[in-house]
């Protein structure tokens, strides 16, 4: 550990949190020659509701490390189609198969996979990238309104770390910014998704795909051995829900999924079913003297497309591109973590704004159950028109202004990446 003192440490930058955000960056500024301090406060990197979906401007960003043939031999499943059911009528809504990028689909592999593949690069490659798990940001350490450090708890006692840079990228949930005093504005979700997972067998579908009823939405996101199940709630029904009992549970399933109707015996008691409790929000300033937000503590997405980590792992791109100059000479100035702002400020608004859309639009009307369930037009201009399904692609594989690595190598890696 760098400039380590007892319970004290001292690091050019201390990233909070090691989702997708925080590793990538951690990473990203480790090759840059910064030395980094990743805070997990878990003690891996399992979690019930970690998005396991790996866009293709992701990859991409992968193969531009020289990783994405070590993360494609991760086990995963490629989807090169999205097709949504409304009632009885299957629809394909968006085609991956004509994208400019190295990789023209979607990967599904279990996060932590994932996670753990990048720590491991990260640590045997680059001396500077330094991780603590079971590690809990709990104060700022401050001098007048500049943040320069974090207190944490840890196994063994509190550990302090002086730092140049505090990144909160420690989920939409974040302690970081609570400490810090950062307005959030929500922008609201009408619902909840109980989340669950059922055996898969060789006779069902194969195709990842959401099924919308009336009064009712259902996901299903196949796993391989295993479908990945998502039931799609009006906020705040939960409690309802379960006051009906596990066995209306299981029969609703049935009846929206029925090829699984066999299988649902496997939701045991209500632990098998998480709540996912959604939430849509943002900072208005993602920044202050020596602190940055990004990933899910600047910005809460919907589920709606599976594209929160993939606007997380382009904030960290963004981050690193512009802030490991400055950080490996010294202190990122207010000018600078302002600009992160301003690159990510247009993706975000622009994704939220189209999540919020279809809320309105397509899923709180889908959940009220207060009419016929007709495809809106959109989407019926989707299913007949292959052409235009390439939009939808376009948004959910690629996003809003796409992040390409550009950070600086350090000195021994750039005479590593030339030897080589």
């Amino acid at each position: 550990m760098p400039d380590a003192t007892g319970d004290s440490v001292s690091v050019r930058c201390c990233i909070a949190g090691g989702g997708p955000a925080g590793i990538m960056l951690g990473l990203l500024l480790a090759r840059a020659g910064v030395s980094v301090l990743v805070l997990e406060k878990h003690a891996d990197f399992l979690r019930d509701f970690r998005g396991d979906t790996i866009h293709p401007s992701t990859l991409d960003v992968m193969h531009e490390l020289g990783l994405l043939d070590d993360v494609l031999r991760l086990p995963h499943q490629e989807v090169r189609e999205l097709r949504a059911q409304l009632g009885e009528v299957a629809l394909p809504i968006a085609d991956f198969t004509h994208l400019p990028t190295r990789c023209r689909f979607l990967a599904l592999m279990p996060q932590w996979d994932f996670l753990n593949l990048l720590v491991e690069r990260a640590t045997t490659r680059y001396p500077a990238f330094h991780r603590r798990m079971r590690a809990e940001v709990t104060e700022l350490l401050q001098e007048g309104r500049r943040v320069v450090g974090v207190l944490a708890t840890t196994p063994n006692g509190p550990l302090k770390v002086h730092a140049n840079l505090v990144v909160a990228a420690d989920g939409r949930h974040s302690i970081v910014r609570e400490k810090a005093g950062l307005r959030v504005k929500a922008l609201g979700a009408p619902m909840d998704v109980l989340w669950f997972r059922l055996s898969r067998t060789p006779g069902d579908p194969t195709a990842t795909m959401g099924r919308f009823d009336v009064g009712q939405i259902f996901i299903t996101i196949n796993r391989g051995e295993y479908w990945q199940c998502g039931y799609v709630i009006p906020k705040g029904t939960v409690d309802e829900i379960r006051q009906r009992g596990l066995l209306a549970f299981r029969k609703a399933v049935a009846r929206l999924v029925p090829y699984v109707s066999d299988r649902t015996h496997e939701l045991r008691d209500w632990d098998d079913v998480k709540l996912l409790t959604v939430c849509v929000d943002r900072l208005s300033q993602w920044y202050r003297p020596g602190l940055l937000c990004i990933g899910d503590a600047a910005h809460a997405m919907s589920p709606i497309g599976g594209v929160g980590i993939n606007l997380a792992i382009q904030d960290a791109v963004a981050a690193a591109n512009i802030l490991a100059a400055p950080l490996r000479d010294g202190r990122p100035t207010l000018d600078q973590l302002r600009r992160v702002q301003k690159r990510r400020e247009l993706p975000t608004r622009i994704t939220q704004w189209l999540q919020v859309t279809i809320q309105r639009r397509l899923i709180t009307p889908v959940l009220a159950g207060a009419r016929p369930l007709k495809p809106p037009l959109a989407v019926r201009l989707l299913a007949r028109f292959a052409l235009l399904r390439r939009i939808p692609a376009r948004l959910v594989g690629i996003g809003i202004r796409p992040e390409h690595v550009r950070a600086p190598l350090a000195p021994a890696e750039t005479a590593r990446h030339h030897a080589g």
